[in-house]
Formats: structure tokens, C-alpha cells, sequence
């Protein structure tokens, strides 16, 4: 797990250029080379800036680490849902 940690925090900063936010750019490179295969629509550049609008809590036109977690948790939460084979939440 710590690996995985290191991983989500640097392929941040990789795609923030070692800054606080990714653009929208950065943003949509990611999607598209770092989850096209867990997220569908990732080469749809209208699919990916809506859901950045969606991510960007405090509407500045960018991805904080914050709101890139927010993706993050979004995106394990459904594939363990898949793998889990469960549709629903049981909370």
C-alpha cells in the first residue's frame, strides 16, 4: 500500500509540474494515459473537462491534490464495487 501512496502522490505532481494544481490539460493527460482503463470516455475531451468541472470544488479551473483525490477515491471505490461484484452501498 505505502507504493501506492507514493504513486498517486507522485504521478500528481508529475502532471502538476511539481506545483499545488493541475491544469486542464495536465488534467486531461491524465485521465487519458493514467485511468483509460478503469474509466470509460477518458479520450472524450468534453467527458473529461465535465468531470474536472465536477472535481473543482472551489471552481478555479483547475485540479488541486485535494480534489485529484476525490478522483482517486471515486475511481478504487468503483472497481472495488466491480471486483466485490456489489451495485449498491451497504453503509
Amino acid at each position: 500500500m505505502e507504493t501506492a501512496i507514493k504513486t498517486v502522490v507522485t504521478t500528481f505532481l508529475g502532471s502538476a509540474k511539481g506545483g499545488e494544481n493541475m491544469t486542464g490539460g495536465a488534467f486531461q493527460k491524465l485521465v487519458k494515459n493514467q485511468l483509460g482503463g478503469l474509466m470509460e470516455d477518458t479520450n472524450s475531451s468534453s467527458a473529461v473537462k465535465e468531470m474536472q468541472r465536477g472535481l473543482d470544488a472551489n471552481h478555479d479551473g483547475k485540479v488541486s491534490f485535494q480534489e485529484y483525490l476525490t478522483l482517486i477515491g471515486y475511481v478504487a471505490n468503483s472497481l472495488s464495487q466491480q471486483k466485490s461484484g456489489s451495485n449498491t452501498d451497504n453503509s
